[in-house]
């Protein structure tokens, strides 16, 4: 790959077109050969208008593309269904390039003809480690974050588990990239909101041959932010829990005893021998075993100036906010930027994001203020927009970089603590300029509001369905934590209760309705139309709204597998009955608000226990209020 190793301090002039343009190639599999396609990124940090060739051995072009993506990094994409075998040709040749020297990037790509001995298992590491983490690396990681979640703007993405997408090679740039067949069917991975950013940080890692670790900390409580206490990688494993304690006989002697024999304690397990064997058998129980239980959404809300963490805090630029980059809301949902649309003459710009939700669905979804919710309260931590910090080999095995190191280094140099003074309205200004850089016409971005609450709207009609289906299956009532234990917890309330879906979807109908006085709060923002004030736009803005939201209708199921429709109005003016709404032993019907009584509620089947409902009263103010309640 093209680039400077990790931990160059400067760079001195560009030796190299490839080095000038930040280029890098990403040829998959990690050993091309003639029985597997061939895919191929090329990254760059500028964007460079051109068209990406494969040119074969023999001289003639296989596959061809002009499609720049991203932004940045900027990258194109190509593939070769059955490559011949010799050395392949990456070219990229660049539109309108001043200097001579650099109007074609070239790459080599060597494709053996025979199939590659496989990568092995290695007893002092999870997976080897092959490579080390560049700005190369962290740009093929954005460009393959964002071409797995790729789709036209307006088509509506989302999967029942992350695992469908990571099985598609139409998204995944490196599904089978090792030549282990090990994307092509058994795991499962189903992770949480908290699980998501870690398991694509790791499934690229493990393919790549990067070092991986992560933190073990607090969710925070009695006033404090979260914290970490632990670091743990893939060259040095968190131990296994310690077996539970021998079992006793009714006189108090051990079983082992009994027939004389001395009793042995049982032996602790060692991470090794609890992970199975093989690469592909052991990554995903790493995964999914040793990961997935020990990361939460306490992980991504840790201190901006706190260096034992995983994350470090960003500047609010477009070169800082790339794919990959994680939101860590103040109240515990986490999200993962998957693409930056630019504004253009006609649109706002749009940030897009992807986040997995307890049942294990995935979905992407817009940046506007009802999905990423920002706070000021030091015992929530620090909310905001974040990275991995980079994991590099030190003296004594693998170590993560400090903020100071972070701050100074030539590849990175984005640590920063300029969400922390921004306040919450200055952090949804600042980002309305990186975003939409010029201003905007207010009735088009209302629009764009009025989208996003749609979507979120329709996100939750999966989530309901869910339940639904969990019900029809026999499913028993569920029990319902007490207090703020409603917004986390686990098992089915988890999976199929709404509180905190519910509590963001109430932030968002109320951003929709306040728009327009945030317009009059703000017109230097907004491309206002000659000779109209605030007070003219405000009317003209409350109009468009009703008529839109009126407009926008969707169905659900309900108990009796018939269909309802309803309009986002509809849920707009029952948002008072949707503060009580989320739990999963109530019909469907009375998820969507519908009055008791009343022609849609007649095939409500069920209703959660009164001792809840009581409960759900109880804590009625949390949802009234918008807020979230603190940790006991």
């Amino acid at each position: 790959m093209f680039f400077c190793a990790l931990g160059t301090e400067a760079k001195s002039a560009p030796e190299s077109c490839e080095e000038a343009v930040g280029a890098t190639v990403l040829a998959s599999p990690v050993t091309p050969w003639k029985g597997a396609p061939l895919r191929v990124i090329l990254a760059t940090e500028k964007a460079l208008d051109g068209e990406l060739t494969l040119v074969a051995p023999d001289g003639t072009v296989a596959a061809r593309t002009r499609t720049r993506s991203g932004g940045p990094p900027y990258f194109w994409f190509a593939e070769v269904e059955k490559p011949a075998s010799g050395t392949w040709k990456a070219k990229l040749a660049r539109d309108g390039a001043i200097d001579a020297w650099c109007s074609t990037i070239t790459h080599d790509i060597a494709v053996q003809s025979k199939k590659p001995a496989p990568l092995r298992a290695s007893a002092k590491s999870v997976w080897p480690v092959r490579a080390a983490w560049t700005r190369a690396n962290e740009n093929l990681y954005s460009a393959w974050i964002e071409k797995l979640f790729d789709a036209p703007l307006e088509e509506t993405l989302s999967w029942p588990a992350l695992h469908e997408v990571l099985r598609n090679p139409e998204r995944n740039a490196l599904f089978n990239h090792l030549g282990l067949g090990e994307d092509e069917k058994g795991h499962v991975v189903k992770p949480d909101c908290a699980d998501l950013p870690y398991f694509l940080r790791a499934y690229f890692s493990f393919k790549m041959g990067l070092p991986f670790g992560y933190a073990k900390c607090t969710r925070g409580g009695r006033g404090k932010p979260p914290s970490c206490t632990a670091w743990w990688n893939i060259q040095n494993e968190e131990p296994p829990p310690a077996p539970p304690p021998e079992e006793k006989t009714a006189s108090g002697g051990d079983l082992f005893g009994l027939f004389g024999a001395a009793a042995a304690p049982p032996a602790r397990p060692t991470p090794q021998s609890q992970r199975p064997a093989g690469l592909v058998p052991g990554f995903g129980y790493y995964l999914a075993t040793t990961v997935a239980n020990s990361v939460h959404s306490g992980s991504g809300r840790t201190r901006a100036t706190d260096d034992s963490t995983d994350y470090y805090p960003v500047p609010l630029t477009q070169d800082a906010l790339r794919p990959g980059t994680i939101y860590a809301d103040p109240y515990g949902h986490i999200l993962i930027i998957a693409k930056r649309v630019a504004q253009t003459s006609d649109a706002a710009g749009v940030l897009l994001a992807v986040d997995a939700q307890p049942d294990g669905t995935v979905a992407r979804k817009r940046f506007w203020r009802g999905n990423f919710l920002f706070a000021e309260d030091p015992a929530l931590g620090s909310p905001g927009f974040k990275r991995f910090r980079p994991v590099v080999r030190g003296k004594g095995g693998l170590r993560r970089l400090s903020n100071a190191e972070i701050a100074k280094h030539a590849e990175y140099g984005d640590f920063s603590l300029e969400q922390t003074k921004l306040g919450i309205e200055g952090f949804y200004d600042k980002m309305d300029d990186v975003i939409s850089p010029e201003p905007l016409d207010p009735v088009r971005a209302m629009t764009e509001a009025i989208t996003a609450l749609d979507e979120q709207v329709r996100a939750r009609v999966t989530s309901v369905e869910n339940g639904r289906n969990y019900q029809n299956r026999g499913g028993a009532v569920v029990s319902m934590p007490d207090g703020a234990s409603i917004f986390e917890t686990s098992g089915a309330w988890e999976d199929f209760a709404t509180p905190s879906r519910d509590l963001r979807l109430l932030i968002a109908i109320d951003v929709v309705r306040r728009f327009p006085d945030r317009v009059a709060r703000r017109p230097g923002r907004y491309a206002m139309p000659k000779g109209t004030d605030a007070a003219g736009i405000k009317a003209e803005l409350e109009a468009t709204l009703a008529k839109e939201l009126a407009a926008r209708k969707f169905s659900y199921t309900r108990s009796d597998g018939s269909e309802w429709t309803l309009t986002v109005k509809d849920v707009v003016d029952r948002v008072e009955a949707l503060e009580m709404a989320y739990n999963i032993n109530d019909c469907v019907e009375f998820r969507w608000g519908a009055a008791e009584g009343g022609e849609e509620a007649k095939t409500c089947a069920r209703q959660a226990p009164q001792a809840q409902r009581g409960k759900m009263t109880e804590y009625r103010a949390w949802f009234t209020e918008r807020r979230r309640p603190p940790r006991g």
